[in-house]
């Protein structure tokens, strides 16, 4: 099965680099250039797992994780929270509203691939289990 992975990143130089790397890995790319279009995108297309920047135009990744989180059709969804800010309590706010992870720029394609890996396990373990 084609795990499709949902980016929502303003930048379109990461953003083509995050989309190639999904693809070498053998998952479909979904791509959002906006929070709120990432929002539209995560309920119509029902990806597997969301990539999501911290740092995007008018609605920022954190109040987007949260309004993801309080979706009952998102709500489950793994998110992956990729950013520049680097500081503690950005990661800590990240994980406070609902992030499963977070990682920051420039990330290091290794990493990124595993915690890809183990979420989309993790998560398809709890979804066996009814969890």
């Amino acid at each position: 099965m084609n795990r499709k992975i949902l980016v929502i990143e303003d930048d379109p130089s990461t953003l083509r680099l995050i989309k190639y790397t999904l693809q070498q890995e053998g998952y479909q790319a979904l791509t959002a250039p906006n929070g709120l279009e990432g929002l539209r995108k995560a309920k119509s297309e029902q990806p597997d797992l969301i990539i999501l920047d911290v740092m995007l135009p008018g609605v920022d990744g954190f109040e987007i994780c949260h309004r993801l989180r309080a979706e009952p059709q998102t709500a489950k969804l793994p998110i992956l929270m990729v950013s520049a800010k680097a500081r503690g309590i950005d990661k800590a706010t990240g994980l406070k509203v609902g992030a499963d992870d977070y990682i920051t720029k420039p990330w290091y394609r290794p990493e990124l691939v595993a915690k890809i890996a183990a979420m989309l396990e993790r998560n398809s373990v709890v979804s066996n289990y009814n969890i």
